[in-house]
């Protein structure tokens, strides 16, 4: 099991927190998605079969930028 944070700064409000969480559970392999908005951050905990980059693109895919590792 994998986890991490992710800085996504265009988080702003709860339909990105809804938007977010929503697309990255519905991933194989994920365990835990929590978006926290006004450190805007998303921590995650997914199975080692998963990248990253693919949790990544679900949330780019949403319409948000991410930085990186938090």
């Amino acid at each position: 099991m994998t986890t991490t944070t992710l800085s996504v700064p265009t988080i702003s409000c709860g339909h990105c927190k809804s938007s977010i969480e929503g697309a990255v559970a519905e991933l194989d392999g994920v365990d835990k998605v929590e978006v926290h908005i006004e450190a805007r951050t998303v921590d995650l905990s997914f199975d080692d079969s998963l990248q990253l980059d693919a949790i990544i693109e679900a949330i780019e895919a949403q319409g948000y930028d991410v930085a990186g590792p938090a």
